[in-house]
């Protein structure tokens, strides 16, 4: 086991090179990939990723995976985070080389595969292309009477719930559903993940952190909420009260003209071990039929060596019309 002072030794010789001490500045900021620190610092990815290298070695920085592509943070464990932490204090906040590194990475263009989109994988381009390819609903702009009897349009923002972050990239779509946007990751990593990855892309967004959609209900941080578009991304793998609660709890929280995204792993609907192996795409239309939801459009998708199911659902037209009377 390596002495303290040899640890200290190692620390400064990976710090202590001008790019090196750039990227530690920069992965200050949150979670980044090889392209965007590439992007921050105006140089090669072969290069900064010798550089990267290094710091990993000596344990400053730590690798995060997320689907094929991977990562790279301010090291988590205590020794070297404070090392790190003291050493960027010694940094001059308004440095402007440090600021343009931060401005780059942050506007870093989007990925070099042409789909002209800033995803982290295919599988997560292919959901958020799920939810492009709907139809705007122009219908569900409001309309106020004035005084004088004629309609006259009232330009609302629209809300936006998204459980589960299974997959960034839908952060991106569910930010073109709506203005107000509220993410519920289900571990306080995946949160940190979801910060970083707005605070990249210029999303305002709340985070919040809990197992399952039904326990945030209950201890009242939703309470009375509406949203006009819930976003659930893989539900049934949360640790959680089960798939059919949170969903009776999303179409709960759904304003009356709402849509509801469904993206589900196809084995995790298989019902393994049941008496009665339900088929998947039909066990997704029962659960959304036993909430006064009609499934509007069901599709697989694959890719990355992954099957999903992907379905958009609005109220039936006889839970439309009973939610009228009642009100």
């Amino acid at each position: 086991m390596p002495s303290r002072s040899s640890t200290l030794v190692a620390w400064l010789r990976a710090a202590g090179e001008p790019s090196r001490l750039r990227l530690l500045a920069l992965c200050r900021q949150g979670d980044l990939s090889v392209q965007d620190l590439a992007e921050g610092l105006g140089q090669s990815e072969p290069r900064i990723s010798r550089h990267l290298k290094i710091l990993c070695e000596a344990g400053l920085v730590g690798r995060l995976r997320q689907g094929q592509w991977v990562h790279y943070r301010l090291a988590t464990d205590t020794a070297a985070a404070g090392f790190v932490q003291g050493l960027l204090g010694q940094l001059d906040s308004d440095d402007p080389q440090i600021a343009r590194d931060r401005t780059r990475a942050r506007n870093r263009s989007p990925a070099p595969d042409g789909h002209g989109k800033s995803g982290e994988s295919r599988l997560g381009r292919a959901l958020e292309d799920f939810i492009d390819a709907a139809p705007s609903d122009a219908s569900n702009v409001p309309v106020t009477i004035n005084k004088g009897g004629s309609p006259s349009l009232t330009i609302t923002s629209r809300a936006v719930l998204v459980v589960g972050v299974q997959h960034l990239e839908l952060l991106e779509a569910a930010a073109r559903l709506g203005q107000r946007l509220t993410v519920i990751a289900h571990t306080r990593r995946a949160a940190q993940a979801a910060r970083a990855f707005v605070e990249r892309r210029g999303i305002a967004c709340r985070v919040l952190v809990a197992t399952s959609l039904t326990t945030l209900r209950e201890d009242g941080s939703l309470a009375g909420e509406r949203f006009d578009s819930v976003v659930a991304d893989h539900l049934a793998a949360a640790e959680s009260a089960g798939l059919s609660q949170d969903l009776k709890a999303a179409s709960q929280m759904l304003a009356p003209d709402g849509r509801l995204w469904m993206f589900e792993r196809y084995e995790a609907l298989e019902g393994a071990g049941e008496r009665v192996v339900e088929h998947p795409l039909a066990r997704i239309r029962r659960l959304l039929g036993e909430l006064g939801l009609r499934c509007d459009r069901l599709s697989p998708i694959e890719a990355d060596g992954e099957h999903v199911l992907a379905a958009v659902a609005v109220r039936s037209a006889v839970t439309s019309r009973e939610a009228v009377s009642a009100a």
